[in-house]
């Protein structure tokens, strides 16, 4: 089993950023992808961006340019820095860990954190 927790959600103006953190424990296996996706009020939940244990990231074409995936591998903790927030970012942002076995692949979600773009 993995655990996620999230934190750094929170109430920003357009324009302004916001760092997302995602810190996982438990069973993460050796071949992993961590990443952030999100859902707005109304929409389906899409890719915001992953990051391999590898370091090969993937971000979804909108958003490459403002939002910037990182990763401490020592404390297999996950970053979103996203800049230049508008009121579309606006959504519950959901920290995602995958893990590839021999035999199998899982995957893990976590709670949420709210993310509201709004003057």
């Amino acid at each position: 089993q993995v655990q996620l927790v999230e934190s750094g959600g929170g109430l920003v103006q357009p324009g302004g950023s916001l760092r997302l953190s995602c810190a996982a424990s438990g069973s993460i296996s050796s071949s992993n992808a961590m990443g952030w996706y999100r859902q707005a009020p109304g929409k389906q939940r899409e890719l915001v961006a992953t990051i391999t244990n590898t370091g090969r990231t993937n971000y979804a074409a909108s958003l490459k340019g403002r939002f910037t995936i990182s990763r401490d591998y020592a404390k297999n903790t996950v970053y979103l820095q996203m800049n230049s927030l508008k009121p579309e970012d606006t959504a519950d942002y959901y920290c995602n860990v995958r893990c590839w076995y021999v035999d199998n692949q899982r995957e893990y979600w976590g709670q949420g954190t709210q993310v509201t773009v709004s003057s």
